[in-house]
């Protein structure tokens, strides 16, 4: 009877391999799927509640900065 008190009743398929799982990561070192993950300061996290307000406010600094940049042709000098 010892050996009946050992053996799990086990109704799994034997076509499943659960050798061939991988076991997905928790936190930090999860993978993403197609996105980049940033991690913010405390004090910059404060400002912005979520990540689309991240995403407004740095699509608004690359607009601004595109817009205030000079040409190169006229931020080369002549001589």
């Amino acid at each position: 009877m010892k050996k009946a008190e050992t053996e799990m009743d086990d109704e799994l398929r034997p076509e499943y391999d659960l050798a061939s799982l991988q076991v997905r990561k928790l936190g930090s070192g999860r993978k993403s799927f197609g996105g980049s993950v940033v991690r913010l300061e405390p004090d910059v996290a404060e400002v912005f509640p979520d990540a689309d307000s991240v995403n407004e406010a740095l699509r608004f600094l690359i607009r601004i900065t595109k817009e205030n940049k000079p040409p190169l042709d006229d931020a080369r000098s002549d001589g």
